[in-house]
């Protein structure tokens, strides 16, 4: 189903989103500063690898305002000085027990802000746990004494995002990629397309390089379909590794009900929950969406995948149950 025709299921959905919003749900989303679940809106059709016959899925889908979830280490190494002098995290997570110039870093911008007073030693320790926990309190993050991409934004220690997001011309109006879908403002294909991260597999499969905001899709003979960059999690909770499509969503509504996620490709399980690709989500309130196509490349969902529509129409055509996801 093409992105026009779920729209037009979305609208009917409002409807049965009453329902939904009665009903007492189970399971919850990636981000867990509410325990809430994601159900599918009464139009979802539900593809499972077990036939699953329920119109209720779990998503984490953490489209909305809301922040938070439970972060793992993402092992991308970025920076080290920072041009006006300062420091920035060469560890994307560090935690208890973790020690050197990442931890070095934190401790010296902690200080500043005020919230800790210890010494800088370069090793994460009960003080320097305490002290992040107080800020995550105090600016409402995620609380666990983690110090990860949140925190690292808001003390000013993040490395810069942007320049690791390569954004190629927009195709020509009516172009299509090398299957003949078209294209989006945000999509090349072929010798276009910028070239595949290393160690990113092999075979028919999608790539995603979450310091990249991009996913490709190459065919079982290494060519690159296409690619194209999308919006993923503010948080380090995208596993990298070799997944698999298990499950698919015309239309599925997030954990907290505010959003509609048309066509949505789940590949990872959590216990929290389930991560998927999906069309920039819409607003169950007004039908407006929460993003425009130009804001792709930067990290604003709490999980999930957001692409435009066009891209969402062919990884829905292309992504069928089975289909390998490296997360890299």
């Amino acid at each position: 189903m093409r992105s026009e025709d779920v729209r037009g299921l979305v609208s009917v959905a409002v409807v049965a989103t009453v329902v939904i919003g009665a009903m007492s749900l189970v399971g919850s989303h990636d981000s867990t500063r509410t325990a809430a679940a994601d159900a599918t809106a009464a139009p979802s059709t539900v593809v499972d690898a077990t036939a699953a016959t329920a119109a209720t899925t779990l998503d984490t889908a953490v489209d909305s305002t809301t922040a938070g979830s439970s972060p793992t280490t993402d092992e991308v190494t970025v920076g080290g000085a920072a041009d006006d002098g300062g420091c920035i995290m060469v560890e994307r997570s560090v935690n208890l027990g973790s020690s050197g110039p990442t931890v070095e870093c934190l401790q010296t911008a902690l200080k500043t802000d005020g919230i800790y007073t210890g010494a800088v030693t370069g090793v994460y320790d009960d003080a320097t746990y305490a002290a992040v926990k107080a800020l995550q309190l105090r600016e409402d993050l995620f609380v666990d004494g983690l110090a990860g991409r949140e925190t690292g934004l808001f003390l000013g220690i993040w490395p810069d995002e942007e320049s690791l997001v390569v954004r190629t011309p927009a195709p020509a109006p009516g172009a299509v990629d090398l299957l003949g879908y078209p294209m989006s403002t945000v999509s090349s294909a072929g010798a276009d397309a910028p070239p595949l991260p290393p160690d990113s597999g092999s075979g028919r499969r999608l790539v995603y390089s979450r310091a990249g905001q991009r996913i490709w899709a190459v065919d079982e003979d290494g060519q690159i379909l296409r690619s194209w960059l999308i919006s993923g999690s503010k948080y380090g909770n995208e596993t990298p590794g070799t997944h698999q499509v298990y499950s698919r969503s015309e239309v599925s509504t997030a954990w907290n009900g505010k959003a509609y996620l048309p066509q949505m490709v789940r590949w990872l399980k959590t216990d929290i929950g389930a991560i998927g690709m999906h069309s920039i989500p819409i607003h169950v309130s007004d039908n407006t969406v929460y993003q425009t196509e130009a804001e792709l490349g930067t990290r604003l969902s709490g999980g999930c995948q957001r692409q435009a529509p066009a891209d969402a129409d062919f990884v829905w055509a292309w992504a069928d149950i089975g289909t390998v996801v490296v997360v890299v």
